[in-house]
């Protein structure tokens, strides 16, 4: 099973060998730091919306309702699914789900497990600026060696009404389509709010990073070197893989990277943008970073 630090689990019924989910696009309130809300679009309250874990093979049907004020509807990032299913309504006879409609999207899962992620595609210039985005992982039920398996996804956000260099508790809107950001977040909390990744010695760590959103960015460890174990939800052969402890992560990617954890301490886990570890140029570190805490070793 994998973890979405701060966010839930997609639930689903099955009925007759189909997995049945519902999301529901609407207004939320997402609460970024302590006190510090923004009024975004998401799915079933939350952005990014709940996490999506299926298996390969699975017949599902996602019933998707929105309760927005225009048209939207869903795209299946990384998945092969048929065309009337791909959720592009401006240029595919997938449809729109207009306000107060749903629509079932109902297909069999033929790609292989990986990471994915799920969004609008349509008026993508607003709906994903405002949030509305989740991850979708294709599980290996055959996978033995991975003992913590965590997502991340990664946003950014224009909040109003903040000058440069404040923070305070508040509700704010946000503004689609501006390009200057200032607030960074992982799994729709900015730093030090964000939930610590949990290990313990001894242990091999898959940790699956998504970007739905503008800007690229530099993901970082400290204190371990990582192998890149897939890309796009695409298995990278172990002779293939790169030891790395950066990776970029660009709009509409999805990496995985897996570590063995053999160096006690709390070690940063972080863009490496500086610009992206503040929360609006404030004093210390914020923004797009949490941490990898060992839970067993004491600190040296």
């Amino acid at each position: 099973m994998v973890i979405t630090p701060d966010l839930h689990n997609l639930p689903y019924k099955e009925i007759k060998g189909v997995k049945y989910f519902e999301l529901v696009a609407e207004e939320v309130e997402r609460e970024l730091l302590p006190g510090l809300f923004i009024k975004a679009w998401g799915y079933n309250g939350s952005t990014p919306g709940p996490t999506i874990q299926v298996c390969p093979g699975d017949y599902v049907n996602f019933r998707v309702y929105n309760k927005l004020s225009e048209p939207t509807s869903v795209h299946w990032h990384g998945l092969d699914v048929p065309v009337v299913m791909d959720g592009v309504p401006d240029v595919q006879p997938s449809p729109k789900i207009e306000p107060g409609r749903y629509f079932d999207y109902r297909f069999k899962i033929v790609n292989p497990p990986g990471t994915h992620m799920y969004h609008t595609h349509h008026i993508s210039h607003t709906q994903q600026m405002m949030g509305l985005m989740g991850g979708l992982i294709i599980l290996d039920p055959y996978d033995l060696k991975t003992d913590r398996d965590y997502f991340i996804m990664l946003q950014e956000f224009k909040v109003e009404g903040l000058p440069m260099g404040v923070v305070k508790p508040g509700k704010y809107e946000i503004d689609p389509h501006s390009h200057d950001f200032n607030f960074f977040t992982m799994n729709g909390r900015a730093f030090p709010f964000t939930t610590p990744l949990e290990v313990k010695c001894g242990e091999n760590i898959k940790i699956r990073l998504g970007n739905a959103m503008e800007n690229g960015h530099p993901i970082h460890i400290h204190g371990h070197q990582f192998m890149v174990s897939a890309a796009d939800g695409n298995t990278i052969e172990p002779r293939n893989r790169m030891r790395k402890n950066t990776i970029h992560v660009a709009s509409g990617e999805t990496w995985d990277v897996e570590f063995f954890t053999n160096n006690p301490g709390i070690w940063p886990f972080h863009c490496h943008i500086p610009h992206h570890m503040t929360n609006n140029m404030t004093k210390p570190t914020g923004g797009m970073f949490t941490t990898i805490v060992y839970k067993d070793v004491p600190m040296k």
